[in-house]
């Protein structure tokens, strides 16, 4: 998700198009019209550590470790034209250790954006570009925990309180703007990330870090329009980069608004094969049919040597002014990729909506068995009011299991976590957190990864806003 891409791309415009742009922002939508400023998603005002929480069912003795979700939380005013991808970030965790809820803690990220509305002091580190606010993942990078966004800002270091500690470039590796998605291959340990941003709309990076976060090298890539890239995929040989019809729109930015991408039907669709280690004029390119994708569940090389990607896709997004990012879901869906230059084949595994498909980790970038998936409400309504189940698709069989979590409980992405290192795939739980908007309470929810069972859920006494990505970040 993007960060304040508004500010970052200012150096591109000139003073007048600022002028106009700020003058028909007071045209768009305003803070009590919008959606993503009420109801389930309400900011959160203040910051809490609770540490009697009430527990149902019995915690695993073997979680001991952070949950550790980020969002969009907007301090004070939001102003007109909000769109819930720019919110600034709060990280919502829970301590597990010893079949005990330890606490759960609420905390912003401190950055210079946030201070500057009346929030709390920011902290120190490198910064680039011109707007620091980080909202959309959190993950273990080099045992460091790293809030992270695309398009924008440089990471952040939390510590085990989830306190910000400071803005990194990986020890001054990082030249350019991060990703909200980088991925480990369980192989190497090294860690796959395609970067984008606002000011540079004919090349995008991939960034390569080894296991520490050292960043091994930067790659430029040649690209048209300024396509935003929310996720990639990753194979045993290939970094696999989605190249979409959504685009940098300078129309939009003189409109006011502070996501300035939309759906561009001009723009062609594609998908890259770039051979890991290797000069970005490497990259085969493949025509697809277009769409648009956020999240890759899984990616690997068949037996035929063709590159399989498992995701959700949408026929299109952000196509016209909307506050959030609208549009229909396709499903869940196999992409093949022939690495000859070929059109990319889709079939289809299940026509449902969902989206935040996430495997058994340790499977990564290579053949799997297992994918959870959350359902998504097919009008697309991101108040969340139609119910929204959770599904573990077994891939081998071609059975969904889905678990529903009653009238106006809402839930959010859902990551899996191994019973130990060496068990088999899917022997473990899934976990996350589950809002409900009757009661405005939340849960930390741990269900049974195969059988979608709840082994134990944490309670929580006010309702988290729906966010973006968690992670179980181990205590070791």
């Amino acid at each position: 998700m993007a960060s304040v891409i508004e500010k970052t791309i200012r150096k591109a415009v000139t003073p007048a198009i600022q002028a106009v742009a700020s003058l028909n922002r007071t045209r768009l939508q305003s803070e009590d019209a919008n959606p993503f400023l009420h109801g389930v998603h309400e900011p959160l005002r203040e910051e809490h550590t609770l540490t009697e929480l009430a527990v149902t069912g019995a915690i695993p003795a073997e979680l001991d470790g952070r949950y550790v979700r980020i969002g969009p939380n907007p301090h004070g005013s939001a102003g007109r034209g909000h769109h819930w991808f720019l919110g600034d970030g709060m990280v919502h965790g829970v301590r597990l250790r010893d079949g005990r809820a330890e606490w759960y803690r609420n905390r912003f990220i401190r950055s210079r954006d946030l201070e500057a509305k009346g929030g709390p002091a920011a902290v120190g580190g490198p910064r680039r570009g011109f707007g620091d606010t980080v909202n959309t993942n959190v993950l273990d990078i080099g045992g460091k925990i790293m809030a992270l966004v695309e398009a924008s800002s440089f990471p952040v270091e939390l510590d085990g309180g989830l306190d910000s500690v400071a803005y990194s470039d990986f020890g001054g590796g990082l030249t350019g703007s991060f990703t909200a998605h980088p991925h480990r291959c369980p192989r190497t340990g090294e860690f796959h990330a395609i970067c984008y941003e606002g000011t540079s709309q004919d090349t995008i990076r991939h960034v390569a870090m080894d296991t520490s976060g050292k960043v091994l090298r930067e790659t430029p890539i040649k690209v048209r329009n300024g396509p935003s890239i929310h996720d990639c995929a990753l194979t045993e040989n290939f970094v696999v980069i989605l190249d979409l019809p959504v685009t940098f729109s300078m129309s939009a930015l003189i409109a006011g608004h502070r996501f300035p991408y939309r759906w561009n039907r001009e723009h062609r669709a594609r998908v890259g094969l770039l051979p890991r280690g290797a000069s970005g004029d490497a990259v085969v390119w493949h025509e697809v049919d277009p769409c648009y994708v956020f999240h890759v569940g899984n990616s690997f090389e068949d037996q035929t040597g063709q590159v399989v990607i498992d995701l959700c896709a949408y026929k299109t997004i952000f196509d016209g002014e909307m506050p959030g990012p609208y549009g229909k879901a396709l499903g869940l869906e196999r992409w093949t990729v022939d690495g000859k230059g070929g059109k990319v084949v889709r079939t289809t595994i299940d026509p449902a909506g969902q989206e935040f498909p996430r495997p058994d980790e340790r499977f990564f970038a290579g053949d799997y068995r297992y994918l959870w998936t959350m359902g998504m409400p097919e009008d697309g309504d991101l108040e969340f009011v139609a119910p929204m189940p959770l599904y573990r698709h077994d891939l081998a069989t071609g059975e969904r299991v889905q678990r529903d979590f009653g009238e106006g409980r809402i839930p959010g992405e859902f990551v899996f976590v191994p019973r130990s290192e060496d068990a088999a795939e899917g022997d473990g739980w899934v976990m996350g957190y589950v809002i409900d908007r009757n009661r405005r309470t939340s849960a930390l929810e741990i269900l049974d990864a195969m059988s979608l069972d709840l082994v134990a859920s944490v309670q929580i006494p006010h309702l988290i806003p729906p966010g973006f990505h968690g992670n179980w970040i181990t205590a070791s």
